[in-house]
């Protein structure tokens, strides 16, 4: 039977340790810009829950909505006047992007000093990627043992699968991406198609890590279908309750960080 990588616990820890910090504050809180372009509702799900939790830890968020069919210069007008502002600290742009722009020109837009999601060619070394982070963490929590291993990433964003191949390179994993998933030790997806991993796309034993979500019906969904894949997979995090907590704490502990080297 599968076991539960719980990402919610690992989420209390890490956000336990920024309210300590906050908390030593004398100055103002840190600032988060948050930027949503169009409608799509898991990205619209992500965005609530942030503005949520950022309440609880002590993180103050801004939020900035554009139609996704805006010109892409008014979107870089906008993160412009965000790298100029002296409140906001970090910014974020959700992704992914519509189609009609061009999501690596967006991100490079953004000062590398302000980059929350650690997307940026340039950010600092005390900034990871919180996706990133929390697959690391993942990891760590079932000692994962990466050298030698095969992993498959399943991916929308070119972005976000490209640094995942690089994090898992240098974890010491061989990385295929799209290609193969029945065949690799872990298997990493972010598709946003409810329960499109069945069984029959894993291996025998897999480490499953579904940063997929999708709101249907009241329901939110991840790409695994549980159910189908439980008597097979080794590990999974849950949906809800894995990768989504986890995603939004090392989001704040970035904002934390680039707010602390600010002071």
């Amino acid at each position: 039977m599968v076991k539960l990588i719980d990402g919610r616990k690992i989420a209390e820890s890490v956000k336990d340790k920024i309210v300590q910090e906050i908390q030593g504050f004398n100055g103002p809180r840190p600032n988060l810009a948050i930027i949503l372009v169009g409608e799509r509702e898991d990205s619209k799900l992500y965005v609530s829950l942030k503005e949520k939790e950022a309440k609880k830890v002590g993180v103050d968020t801004h939020l900035y909505k554009l139609e996704s069919d805006v010109p892409e210069s008014e979107l870089l007008t906008m993160i412009d006047f965000l790298n100029e502002d002296p409140l906001i600290d970090g910014i974020l742009v959700q992704l992914p992007l519509p189609e009609n722009f061009d999501t690596d020109k967006v991100i490079a837009a953004i000062n590398p000093a302000k980059d929350a999601d650690g997307f940026h060619p340039a950010h600092p070394d005390y900034v990871l990627s919180p996706v990133l982070a929390s697959i690391k963490a993942c990891l760590e929590d079932i000692n994962f043992k990466a050298s030698g291993q095969t992993a498959c990433v399943l991916y929308n964003s070119e972005v976000f699968g490209l640094s995942v191949k690089k994090l898992l390179e240098n974890l010491g994993l061989k990385v295929v991406l799209k290609d193969n998933p029945e065949k690799a030790d872990l298997l990493i997806t972010a598709l946003g198609q409810p329960h499109v991993v069945k069984k029959e796309m894993i291996k025998d034993g897999a480490v499953i890590i579904d940063i997929g979500i999708t709101k249907a019906d009241g329901k939110v969904l991840g790409d695994v279908d549980f159910e189908d894949v439980k008597d097979k997979a080794s590990y999974i995090t849950p949906v809800p309750g894995g990768i989504g907590p986890m995603t939004i704490a090392f989001l704040f502990r970035n904002v934390l960080e680039i707010s602390m080297r600010g002071k």
